[in-house]
C-alpha cells in the first residue's frame, strides 16, 4: 500500500486516478466470488455451496462492519500504534464527498471502499482450510469476530500511519502480511482447535470440479491487478505499472515453478497444480512486486511456486487438516513473498530501499522479519482462541452424520447440481459407490 504521504496543499482531485481506483476496487471485489468458484471447484461436491456461500457471507458482514467502524479501526488516528480511531469516520456520515485521502488526489469514499474489498476478501481466505466441517452460522459470527480483533488492527499496524510495523519500515506493498500471513495464520489456528475431517488420509478428497477451479483462479489472477496495482492509489509515477508488470510475471513464473516441481515429484503437469501455482504467484508477489524488478519478479515467482508445492504436502506429515492448503499456499506464499523483499529489493520501485543482493545488507531483511514473525503470532493465537471459544460455546463444527452426508443440505436445504433429468432416476447429490470408486482413483498429484 502507498505509505501515507503530505503533499502541498494545492494537491487537487484528480478524475484519472479516482476512475483508475474504481476501477480497482470492482476488480479486488470480483475476486471475491472467483475465490468462491476456486474453492468451491476443490471440494466434494456434497460440500459445494457451503463452499461457495463461506466466501460470498463474507461480503455482507465484512462491508457492514467496515461501515461502521471498521476504516476508523484501521485508519483512524493512531493509539498506542495498535489501533486506530476517528469517531467522525463511524458510520461514515461526516466524510466530505469531495475529501482527499491525506495528501492523495483521490477522495476518502474511493479510498476506503478499496480498502473495504480487502477486508472482505482476506476472512474468506480462511474458509478454505476448513472445508466440510463447519457449521455456517458459527462461521459467520467468527468473520466478524476475527475482522473486528484481528484484520481491522493488523491493517492499521502495517498501512496505518502509526501503525508499528508502518513506522518499523516493514514493504507491504499489498497485503503479503495483513492479507496473507494474517489468514494463512488464522487457518492455522483454527484447524488445530476443531480438528480433522472425518476420513482425513483415508477417504478419498478430489476436487469435483477442476474447471471451477481454473475458472476460479483465472478470475482471481485478472482481479488480483486491481489488487496489486491499485495499491499504490494511483500510477503519476510509474510504480503502479511496475507492480502490474511484476504480478504478471512473478505469477506466470510461479506456474511454472509447480508444474516442474510436480512433474518430478508425482509424474504429471495438472490443471489443480497449474491453479495452484498461479496463487502462489500471486501471493508472493504482494507484498513484493512494487520493491523488486521483473528479473526479481521471476525470483519471487519461481522461488515460490516450488515452496509452496512442497509445502502443501506437510499437513500430511504433521497431521494437520488443512482442507484446500490455506496454510501451504497463503501463509507460505506470503512469508516467501515478504522475506524476499529483503534479498531481491532493487531500490527503483516504490522507495529507494536495497536488499542483499543490491548491496542493502540485511537491514532491511530484519524488518521484514519483525513484520512477518509479529503477524504471524498475533493472528494465529488469536484466531485459535476464538476458534476455541466458539466451539465451546455455539459449536464450531457440524456433527459427524452431517459431515459425511453433506453439508450443503443441512446448512443450506440445497445441492449444488440437480442430477434428477440424467438418466431418468431419482434426484441425488452424491454419486453411486461404484462411480465414487472409480472418481477417487489414487492420483499422482497431492489433493490441495
Amino acid at each position: 500500500m502507498a505509505p501515507a504521504i503530505t503533499l502541498a496543499a494545492e494537491t487537487e482531485l484528480s478524475a484519472a486516478n479516482t476512475g483508475f481506483m474504481l476501477i480497482c476496487s470492482a476488480l479486488v471485489m470480483l475476486m471475491t466470488p472467483a475465490l468462491a468458484f476456486f474453492y468451491g471447484g476443490m471440494v466434494r461436491v456434497k460440500s459445494t455451496l457451503n463452499m461457495l456461500m463461506m466466501s460470498f457471507i463474507s461480503l455482507g458482514i465484512v462491508t457492514v462492519l467496515w461501515v461502521l467502524y471498521g476504516f476508523s479501526m484501521a485508519f483512524g488516528t493512531d493509539s498506542g500504534s495498535v489501533v486506530g480511531w476517528n469517531s467522525d469516520w463511524v458510520g461514515l456520515s461526516d466524510i466530505g464527498l469531495t475529501e482527499l485521502w491525506d495528501g492523495y488526489t483521490i477522495p476518502v469514499f474511493v479510498f476506503l471502499v478499496f480498502q473495504l474489498m480487502f477486508a472482505v476478501i482476506t476472512p474468506a481466505l480462511i474458509s478454505g482450510a476448513l472445508a466440510d466441517r463447519v457449521k455456517f452460522t458459527a462461521w459467520a459470527l467468527f468473520i466478524a469476530l476475527w475482522v473486528t480483533i484481528v484484520y481491522f488492527p493488523v491493517a492499521h499496524w502495517v498501512w496505518g500511519t502509526g501503525g508499528w510495523a508502518f513506522e518499523l519500515g516493514v514493504i507491504d506493498f499489498a497485503g503479503g502480511t495483513a492479507v496473507h500471513i494474517n489468514a494463512g495464520a488464522a487457518a492455522l489456528g483454527v484447524i488445530l482447535v476443531i480438528g480433522k475431517r472425518v476420513g482425513f488420509k483415508k477417504d478419498p478428497m478430489r476436487p469435483h470440479s477442476l474447471p471451477l477451479v481454473m475458472l476460479g483462479a483465472g478470475l482471481l489472477w485478472f482481479g488480483w491487478f486491481g489488487f496489486n496495482a491499485g495499491s499504490w492509489l494511483g500510477n503519476d509515477d510509474g510504480v503502479g505499472a511496475l507492480m502490474f508488470v511484476n504480478t504478471q510475471v512473478a505469477t506466470g513464473a510461479a506456474v511454472l515453478g509447480w508444474l516442474a516441481y510436480e512433474k518430478i515429484r508425482h509424474g504429471a503437469f495438472t490443471t489443480l497444480g497449474a491453479a495452484s501455482g498461479a496463487v502462489s504467484g500471486l501471493v508472493a508477489i504482494t507484498p513484493a512486486g512494487g520493491a523488486v524488478s521483473p528479473l526479481g519478479a521471476i525470483a519471487v515467482g519461481l522461488i515460490a511456486g516450488v515452496v509452496c508445492a512442497m509445502a502443501v504436502g506437510l499437513k500430511y506429515k504433521l497431521g494437520y487438516d488443512d482442507s484446500l492448503d490455506v496454510v501451504g499456499v497463503h501463509l507460505v506464499g506470503g512469508i516467501l513473498g515478504s522475506l524476499l523483499i529483503g534479498f531481491f529489493a532493487s531500490g527503483k520501485g516504490q522507495s529507494d530501499v536495497e536488499g542483499l543482493f543490491y548491496g542493502g545488507g540485511l537491514d532491511q531483511f530484519w524488518k521484514q522479519c519483525a513484520g512477518v514473525f509479529g503477524v504471524l503470532a498475533y493472528s494465529l493465537v488469536v484466531s485459535a482462541v476464538l476458534a476455541f471459544l466458539l466451539d465451546k460455546t455455539i459449536g464450531m463444527r457440524v456433527s459427524e452424520d452431517v459431515e459425511v452426508a453433506g453439508i450443503d443440505q443441512a446448512e443450506h436445504a440445497e445441492t449444488a447440481y440437480d442430477f434428477s433429468g440424467a438418466g431418468g432416476g431419482a434426484a441425488r447429490t452424491t454419486a453411486t459407490p461404484a462411480a465414487s470408486a472409480a472418481a477417487s482413483a489414487p492420483s499422482k498429484k497431492v489433493d490441495a
